[in-house]
């Protein structure tokens, strides 16, 4: 038996037993699991093993078995056990935040966490998570400085306008800027601050990573009433925002599986057609993000309109060719 299965099993004997105050038989626990009672035994007493307070009683002629919440060592917040573990489990997907001021403080919580556990209880999470894997995926190259994310956090609370030195990456040069900040904003593993720039004279998102200094001045705003994140980004593909465009694109049938089974976007409006392709159509700000999406399909992806999102993949894509042609 593979052990990721064996721990799966036992993972959901856990849960089981943390849901029903009752207790529940062996009988009860392999029925639920479609598992022979032999089966359950063992994994109550490798759990038994591992230091889970788990213990029965005999009731009524059948021996039921119980996790003994009052056992483990006391927790300064009411969380379960299944609920601890589950937290020590997501230390994975929170590797996105490495670099971050937030991924310290959240080093230190894992830590408290672990200390509430017994060894066996460890040891025995440490060998489950080894089957639950959270792949890599790409994160910022440079770590937010924590000076900034500080002194955004303070601007934000005080409603203090900010300059700030930006770098913004199209013009390949740095700036001054002055805003009023009003949100941190995580997305695609990077963080944005949300903020009125008062050289645009509108909302603009800038990454935090490319803000080099800034420095508080002695002006305050007041801000939006509601700022609505969700109407503000409705349209965005990405981080981009800006005037609304419809966009469609035509999948051939050997990738068409891939684009149906996800949201790629909240207006997302899939046409499959009868040779097992399919069309994606959506409302999205603007057509730079997209663009970079719609290309990483290579030839299985070509855009019906607008035309002028046709001309630049062409382009683009001639460029490719060109970086490729042998002299």
């Amino acid at each position: 038996m593979a052990r990721g299965d064996q721990l799966a099993r036992q993972w959901s004997i856990i849960q089981s037993l943390q849901a029903d105050w009752n207790g529940k038989t062996v009988s009860d626990l392999a029925t639920d699991l479609d598992c022979h009672t032999r089966t359950v035994y063992r994994d109550l007493e490798a759990l038994q093993f591992a230091g889970f307070p788990i213990y029965n009683e005999r009731e009524e002629g059948a021996t039921r078995w119980r996790l003994l919440e009052s056992a483990r060592p006391p927790v300064p917040v009411p969380f379960s056990l299944t609920e601890l573990m589950a937290l020590y489990f997501s230390r994975d997907l929170l590797q996105m935040l490495r670099g971050t001021v937030l991924f310290d403080a959240l080093q230190g919580l894992f830590r408290k966490i672990k200390s509430t556990l017994p060894p066996e209880t460890r040891g025995y999470l440490d060998a489950f998570q080894q089957s639950v894997k959270v792949g890599a995926y790409p994160r910022q190259n440079t770590p937010a400085k924590g000076a900034v994310f500080e002194g955004i956090n303070q601007a934000i609370g005080a409603h203090t306008v900010l300059s700030i030195d930006y770098y913004t990456m199209s013009r390949g040069r740095s700036g001054q800027r002055k805003v009023a900040p009003y949100r941190l904003w995580f997305f695609n593993a990077a963080f944005y601050l949300i903020a009125y720039c008062y050289q645009r004279e509108d909302i603009r998102i800038f990454a935090v990573d490319r803000i080099h200094t800034l420095t508080p001045t002695d002006e305050h705003f007041v801000p939006p009433a509601a700022l609505d994140m969700e109407s503000l980004m409705a349209t965005s593909f990405g981080v981009f925002t800006g005037e609304p465009v419809t966009v469609r694109v035509r999948f051939t049938p050997r990738i068409a599986g891939y684009i149906q089974e996800k949201i790629w976007h909240r207006s997302q409006r899939l046409q499959p057609q009868a040779d097992g392709a399919v069309i994606f159509e959506s409302e999205v700000a603007g057509t730079e993000e997209i663009k970079h999406w719609i290309m990483r399909w290579g030839g299985e992806a070509e855009v019906l309109s607008p035309e002028r999102l046709r001309a630049e993949i062409l382009k683009e894509a001639r460029a490719m060719v060109a970086n490729y042609e042998t002299s």
